[in-house]
């Protein structure tokens, strides 16, 4: 048997020298310093007997006040002067304290400087200068493969958690519920990763092999494997840029009701298209009938009416792969507009100018 001579440390780099670092460590190390833990505390309400010994005396026991901590999430530094990047649904609870942990371990806690409901992203600042931050990319030229590494503080308790995958599918569309809430809410234009991304890393980075943020990381499936979702970086930085100008987030609005249009619901009414927005009236139970169209806003000044369709706005079809809340997010407030419609079998041009949301 001829002999095995087990290679050596030597046979692989000159004596004395570490072997070249990968690109995934490279980008770890390079963004790390600006990944933060968001913790999340409440007062609750416990119930303690006088003797210590369950009984009737509980019932007479007078409520303690406790700090608990009750969640937690990720964010990360985009600005030296401590602005952060985080899920909206990571901060949403108004009743609830949030303290930024920085990865010296540093506490501070956090201004909430806006919140997007609509894409999910919340915008906080710190005050401390001169941090570390990461470089935001572009979301818009993303490839189905390409590498890219997801960061945070996994399940509330492990920091700096890494895992690697690779950008499994683009624009994806979800519904996702609130833990606090319990409101569902449907987030368009997703990245689908197979990048490990897990409760309590929501709000943390989804980065490229170049170290720079190209989405946030938001939810997982439960119950399937290597199925993660993150918001693509461009939303983000559609936010800041608003914050900074505005001083706020503004949102786009149209001021009418409708339900979009598809095959089973052209057979159902008998209508003349299978795309489009229906715009229509919608009960409510406590206030009787919401309108169709929202008196005095663009849509009711613009000559919109219930039953027409919406069909087009901008040159782009409304379909149910491109609803109108998805239109009306790329377009700008005080804009005109030319939107398309079909009346009475009709179409019909009518001009618009969006208005803000309050």
């Amino acid at each position: 048997m001829p002999d095995y001579n087990p290679p050596t440390s030597s046979s692989h780099s000159p004596k004395g020298e570490r072997a070249p670092t990968s690109p995934i460590v490279r980008a770890v190390k390079k963004v790390l310093p600006a990944v933060v833990s968001i913790t999340m505390s409440k007062y609750l309400d416990f119930f303690e007997s006088p003797s210590g010994i369950f009984g009737f005396e509980e019932f007479l026991a007078k409520p303690k006040r406790k700090k608990v901590k009750i969640g937690g999430g990720s964010g990360f530094i985009v600005a030296e002067n401590g602005i952060i990047l985080t899920n909206r649904h990571v901060i949403e609870d108004p009743r609830a304290e949030y303290i930024i942990v920085l990865q010296s371990g540093e506490k501070l806690k956090p201004e909430i400087l806006a919140r997007d409901p609509i894409n999910d992203v919340a915008i906080l600042k710190i005050e401390k200068s001169r941090l570390p931050q990461i470089e935001l990319g572009d979301s818009s030229n993303l490839e189905l493969g390409q590498e890219v590494i997801a960061i945070g503080n996994a399940l509330g308790l492990f920091q700096n958690t890494v895992s690697t995958g690779v950008v499994s599918g683009l624009s994806r569309e979800i519904k996702a519920q609130s833990d606090i809430s319990r409101e569902r809410t449907k987030l368009r234009g997703l990245i689908q990763t197979d990048a490990a991304i897990n409760p309590g890393n929501s709000g943390g980075p989804l980065i490229d092999i170049e170290g720079k943020a190209i989405g946030i990381n938001a939810a997982m499936v439960f119950g399937a494997e290597n199925i993660g979702f993150a918001l693509p970086i461009n939303n983000a930085k559609k936010d800041l840029a608003e914050l900074k100008k505005y001083g706020r987030i503004r949102e786009p609005f149209l001021g009418v009701r409708y339900i979009p249009v598809t095959e089973d619901l052209k057979e159902k009414f008998n209508l003349p298209v299978d795309f489009g927005a229906l715009v229509i009236s919608e009960p409510e139970i406590s206030k009787g009938i919401k309108q169709a169209v929202v008196p005095g806003s663009p849509a009711a000044r613009a000559g919109i009416r219930e039953a027409d369709i919406i069909l087009e706005i901008e040159n782009k079809k409304i379909t149910p792969d491109q609803p109108l809340d998805d239109a009306l997010q790329e377009l700008k407030i005080g804009q005109p507009l030319f939107l398309k419609v079909l009346r009475n079998g009709r179409p019909k041009t009518l001009k618009i100018i969006l208005g803000e949301k309050k």
